[in-house]
C-alpha cells in the first residue's frame, strides 16, 4: 500500500536520465515509492519487460531488483502527478528546429506542457525538481505557470541537473563527483531543498551534495558540458597540427594531461564528439550569450562546435584522399555507430555524418555495432545509397576496401585483424577515428593505417 512509503516520488520522462536516476533512487531508498511516467506507451512497456529501452551497464540488475517493489513504470501521468509529493521533470528539451532561435535555442514546448499538466492535476502542494537541461531562468517561467491560477496549492521549483555520462550512468549515480541542488533563496526554498538533500543523503556523503541558488544550478549544467566539449575540440584542433608536423597527439595529450592544472580527462583525439548533450547545450549557451548581447563570448563557444564539425569533415576527406581520390563503388565498413562506447545511443553521432558523406561519394556501406544497429537503421532511414547492417565485425569487414573505426568499443581493440585483413579487398585501409588499435601491428599485417593526430603508416 502507498501509505507504507514515507514519500511518493514521481519522475515525468522515462528516458536516458529519468529511468536510470529513478531506478537508483528506488534501489537506495526502499522507504520511498518511485513512479516513472511517460507519454510513450512502448517505452513504458519496455521498462516493464526484460528488454529495457536503453542499454546501460548495471541498469538491468538494479531495475530487476526494485521494479514492482518500490519502482513502478506507467503511462498514467495524471494520477502520478496527483499522488506525488516530489516531481522530477525529465522531459526532452531538444534544440529548436523552427522560429526564433532555430538551430540553437532549447525547444521548451514539452516542458511547458508538463508544467501546465502539473498545475491541472495537482490538489496538494508539491516540490518540482528540474532534471532536464534547461536555459538559465527557466525555473522562473515554471513558477509563473504553476502560480497562474492563484490557488491555495504551493509549488516550490528546484534545479537538480544531471551530470551522467552514458556508458557509466549507474556508476555516476552510485558514486557521483557531486550532486547539485539549486533553490530559491527563501525559507520555503531552503525547506524544499532539504527534502531533496535528504533523498541523496541515503547513499551520498553530505560533502558531495552541493547547494546553490537556482540560477547557478541551471547554468552549471550548460557550462559543464560546454567545458568538456571545449576540451575535446581543443585536442581535435591540435590533432590536425600533429598530422602536419609528424607529432603524435597521444604523446602531446599525455604531456599536457600530467599538468595538474589541466588533467588528463577528455583529451582523447577522435573523429568528433556526439551525444544528446554537448552540441545542444553549447548552442543553447551561444543563444543565451547572444540574447544578452555577448557576441564575442558567443563566437568563442560556437567555435567549439565548428571545430567538431571540421573534425568530422576532414576525417572523410582524409579517407577520400588516401583511397586514390575516389570512393565510388568501394565497400567501406564502419566499426561502431553509437556516439561512444557502452551505449546504444546514436544521437548526434559522428558516424551519421561520416556515413552520409561516404554515400554521397557513391561508396557502399557496411555498418557494424554491438548495440546500436537498430538506432542506426532509424537514423539512416531515407538516406540514399547501398547500406548493409551486420553485427558481427568479421562478417561486416569481409570484402571491404576499408574499415573506419568510429566508436571506441573495447571489442574492436581485440579482434583478429589478420583474419579480417585476409578477407578484405587489397590494398586494405584502416582509418582509426578513436586511436584505439595498435597501428604498428596493423601495418605489419599489411594494412595502410590512418590514425587521428599521428603520421599515417602506408605501404606505398
Amino acid at each position: 500500500m502507498e501509505s507504507a512509503f514515507q514519500k511518493n516520488i514521481l519522475c515525468i520522462g522515462a528516458g536516458y536520465v529519468g529511468g536510470p536516476t529513478m531506478a537508483m533512487i528506488a534501489y537506495k531508498c526502499p522507504q520511498y515509492r518511485v513512479n516513472v511516467v511517460d507519454i510513450n506507451p512502448i517505452r513504458i512497456q519496455e521498462w516493464n519487460s526484460s528488454e529495457l529501452p536503453i542499454f546501460e551497464p548495471g541498469l538491468d540488475e538494479i531495475v530487476a531488483e526494485v521494479r514492482g517493489k518500490n519502482l513502478f513504470f506507467t503511462t498514467d501521468i495524471d494520477k502520478g502527478i496527483h499522488d506525488a509529493d516530489i516531481i522530477f521533470v525529465s522531459v526532452n528539451t531538444p534544440t529548436k528546429t523552427f522560429g526564433v532561435g532555430a538551430g540553437m535555442a532549447a525547444d521548451l514546448q514539452y516542458w511547458e506542457k508538463t508544467a501546465r499538466q502539473i498545475l491541472r492535476c495537482s490538489e496538494s502542494s508539491k516540490i518540482i525538481v528540474e532534471k532536464s537541461t534547461l536555459p538559465v531562468k527557466t525555473a522562473l517561467a515554471m513558477e509563473r505557470i504553476l502560480k497562474s491560477d492563484n490557488s491555495h496549492i504551493h509549488f516550490e521549483v528546484l534545479s537538480n541537473p544531471e551530470f551522467l555520462a552514458e556508458g557509466t550512468a549507474i556508476q555516476d549515480l552510485e558514486n557521483p563527483d557531486r550532486v547539485l541542488i539549486g533553490c530559491s533563496q527563501t525559507e520555503s526554498g531552503f525547506k524544499a531543498m532539504e527534502q531533496i538533500v535528504e533523498i541523496y543523503a541515503n547513499w551520498i556523503p553530505k560533502e558531495r551534495i552541493l547547494t546553490s541558488n537556482i540560477w547557478s544550478s541551471e547554468l552549471s549544467k550548460l557550462v559543464a558540458n560546454a567545458f568538456l566539449a571545449q576540451r575535446i575540440s581543443s585536442i581535435n584542433a591540435i590533432s590536425e597540427l600533429c598530422e602536419k608536423t609528424e607529432a603524435d597527439v597521444k604523446e602531446v595529450a599525455r604531456a599536457i594531461g600530467m599538468d595538474t592544472r589541466i588533467g588528463n580527462k577528455f583529451l582523447n583525439a577522435s573523429v568528433g564528439f556526439g551525444g544528446s548533450c554537448f552540441q545542444k547545450d553549447i548552442l543553447n549557451l551561444v543563444y543565451l550569450c547572444r540574447s544578452y548581447g555577448l557576441n564575442i563570448v558567443a563566437d568563442y563557444w560556437e567555435s567549439v562546435v565548428s571545430i567538431n564539425n571540421h573534425q568530422k569533415e576532414r576525417f572523410v576527406l582524409n579517407m577520400l584522399k588516401a583511397m586514390f581520390n575516389t570512393l565510388a563503388g568501394k565497400k567501406i565498413c564502419l566499426f561502431g555507430f553509437a556516439f561512444k562506447a557502452d551505449t546504444g545511443d546514436t544521437r548526434e553521432t559522428p558516424a551519421r555524418y561520416v556515413a552520409q558523406k561516404l554515400l554521397e561519394e557513391n561508396a557502399e556501406l557496411v555498418i557494424s555495432d554491438p548495440q546500436a544497429l537498430q538506432n542506426a537503421q532509424k537514423d539512416m532511414h531515407g538516406v540514399t545509397g547501398k547500406i548493409h547492417y551486420i553485427k558481427d565485425p568479421y562478417a561486416a569487414a569481409q570484402g571491404c576496401h576499408a574499415i573506419a573505426i568510429i566508436t571506441e568499443w573495447d571489442l574492436y581493440r581485440h579482434l583478429d585483424y589478420k583474419k579480417i585483413f585476409s578477407s578484405m579487398n587489397k590494398p586494405a585501409f584502416i582509418f582509426d577515428g578513436r586511436n584505439i588499435v595498435d597501428h604498428n601491428i596493423l601495418f605489419d599485417i599489411g594494412f595502410n593505417v590512418y590514425p587521428i593526430g599521428k603520421p599515417a603508416l602506408t605501404h606505398f
